[in-house]
């Protein structure tokens, strides 16, 4: 056990959440043999198998998985520790990390973060896009410190510090035949073509769960994992799509779309939620961030004065 190193058990954690040592050999950038020696070397320090290698990728052992415990606690308290180093320094200096849905993207890019920026320049932000499972996962695991994410699923260990209601709605070019309507629904939302989110995302969660409730079956014109693309199929008249307002808050106040609501009770208790790890103490320059977050993000302050 006295030739246990840490080091190598990142190689060991890499290898789990990517899935298999050739994803995690690309994703730190190096050759294969190289991630597959460093967890020989764990192996044959600690006496013990770590991975279990199937067809679909690798799995840890129950070793592996205390020591993939072990090693996520480890990166925890640095954590905790290089945030206790913020406070003795203020907010001088130092970095956030923040993982985002890309709907939200735009909005903390010309509210939050550039107040944030203005009022701290010494202190640098990672802002990294993601769907809504990775966004919880890297919450989760303590790759980021906050979370900005809509529809998310119920996880214990993930605590909402902002939360606002963020209904799914019809987005139409503002000379659509909807364009005069107070709502509308998904059965009449078939007449055109459609455009939708693919890939695991909280919006396209919440489309499935809509059409289970309506027991109806979009069929899509258009996919992509990219909310831009959708918005430049309705921009160009092309049809419609299913966002919530706060993925389109640029292109409403230019008046290029318009949002219309859609009657459907999946669609209507959907939220967007701020979120950090439960128990995750984030430096100061996080804590002020998220600040910044809820008072200068229009659905929460709309929340905030309903």
């Amino acid at each position: 056990m006295s030739a246990y190193q840490d080091s190598r058990a990142h190689y060991l954690y890499e290898a789990v959440i990517c899935g298999s040592v050739r994803a995690a050999a690309e994703k730190l950038g190096i050759v294969p043999s190289a991630v597959s020696r460093q967890i020989t070397l764990l192996e044959e320090s600690l006496g013990v198998a770590l991975l279990e290698r199937h067809r679909s990728g690798v799995v840890p052992t129950q070793a592996g998985q205390l020591i993939l415990d072990y090693y996520r606690q480890h990166i925890a308290h640095r954590h905790d520790m290089l945030a206790k180093m913020d406070a003795l320094r203020g907010l001088h200096s130092g970095s956030i990390s923040v993982v985002s849905g890309e709907g939200f993207a735009q909005e903390l890019i010309d509210g939050p973060i550039r107040q944030f920026r203005q009022q701290h320049p010494g202190v640098s932000i990672a802002l990294e896009i993601y769907g809504t499972n990775e966004i919880m996962r890297r919450v989760r695991e303590d790759e980021a410190e906050i979370g900005l994410v809509y529809y998310p699923p119920a996880d214990s260990h993930i605590t909402a510090r902002g939360s606002a209601s963020q209904p799914m709605q019809a987005i139409i070019h503002p000379q659509h035949p909807l364009a005069g309507a107070s709502q509308t629904s998904l059965q009449e939302l078939t007449q055109w073509p459609i455009a939708l989110l693919q890939g695991v995302y909280g919006i396209r969660q919440l489309v499935e769960a809509a059409e289970q409730a309506d027991r109806i079956r979009l069929s899509p014109a258009l996919t992509s994992n990219l909310i831009s693309v959708l918005i430049s199929f309705v921009s160009t008249g092309q049809g419609l799509t299913l966002l919530p307002r706060c993925a389109v808050v640029a292109e409403l106040a230019q008046g290029r779309v318009k949002a219309i609501p859609v009657s459907n009770p999946a669609f209507e208790h959907a939220q967007m939620q701020l979120v950090t790890r439960t128990g995750r103490h984030l430096s100061p320059a996080a804590n002020r961030f998220l600040q910044y977050c809820v008072q200068g993000m229009q659905a929460f302050q709309a929340q905030i004065n309903a």
